[in-house]
């Protein structure tokens, strides 16, 4: 017997949660700007990621590292101001809670505070436990982030599959599992192996969404520049684009300046 699936008004960090225990999948799409969020937000999907991809997709960068707390600010506050539905969540972008704790509670407030964003995301497990507890003991939502970590990328020095190895596989549940203690609410596994994601999703109450993690856990995100086709030339396995919008826009583009060189734009209806 099939079990109705609940519609939520309001999407928060405890719809996520049930929405777990329902059975019930969980989508997210990253968003960077008022005019993405309202589309993202009116179609349905639960959760807005801020992401600090807004480094490569929004300014060219070559990895995540650059983007800057303020510049996390501004783009997660344009997104707030579009949302009616959406669980808006925020990353916190490299150097703002690596190292200090309390360094780390004063840009999560400050994402809260000046943005409006609804929770934080942050990459790491026990190397950065003592500023998640700081965090969740300041009454802010936490959402985490294993697998593979981009702003680690240096460290790592490749964007391969994470925890292939047994010994890694063994930490990335045991992060996965102090995460859960530690209060965070939902956790974002990155490029590891299908049978390792539905292990750690079926080993933890929160929900874990994936990407490039297989079916097996309770949600998947990408970045929406991606699976609408505007970064064509990006092509991991896990990506499935659902439209071409390099394409018809690189049409358009051609089409209006041609018309305009004509002298076909504006034509009379087109002008006062």
């Amino acid at each position: 017997m099939s079990v109705a699936k609940k519609e939520y008004k309001r999407v928060t960090t405890k719809s996520l949660v049930d929405m777990k225990a329902n059975g019930q999948k969980i989508s997210m799409l990253t968003a960077y700007d008022y005019t993405m969020a309202k589309i993202v937000d009116g179609a349905g999907i639960d959760v807005i990621l801020v992401g600090d991809s807004a480094s490569n997709v929004m300014a060219g960068h070559e990895t995540t590292l650059p983007i800057t707390l303020d510049q996390m600010i501004y783009h997660a506050s344009s997104v707030v101001r579009g949302i009616e539905r959406c669980l808006v969540v925020v990353d916190l972008p490299f150097g703002s809670y690596q190292s200090d704790p309390k360094e780390a509670l004063r840009s999560a407030i400050r994402i809260m505070k000046e943005s409006g964003g609804h929770s934080i995301k942050l990459e790491g497990g026990k190397e950065i436990k003592e500023s998640i507890k700081r965090i969740l003991n300041a009454g802010i939502p936490v959402m985490g982030h294993l697998g593979l970590t981009p702003q680690s990328i240096y460290k790592f020095g490749t964007y391969t599959v994470r925890a292939k190895e047994e010994e890694e596989a063994d930490k990335l549940l045991e992060d996965a599992l102090l995460l859960e203690r530690l209060g965070c609410f939902a956790l974002v596994l990155e490029k590891v192996p299908a049978a390792l994601a539905e292990k750690v999703a079926k080993s933890l109450s929160i929900p874990v969404i994936g990407i490039g993690a297989g079916g097996g856990v309770d949600g998947q995100v990408l970045v929406t520049h991606d699976m609408l086709g505007m970064t064509h030339e990006f092509n991991p396995r896990f990506l499935r684009r659902y439209n071409d919008l390099y394409t018809s826009m690189t049409t358009a583009f051609e089409n209006y300046s041609a018309d305009v060189k004509s002298g076909d734009f504006p034509n009379a209806e087109e002008q006062y």
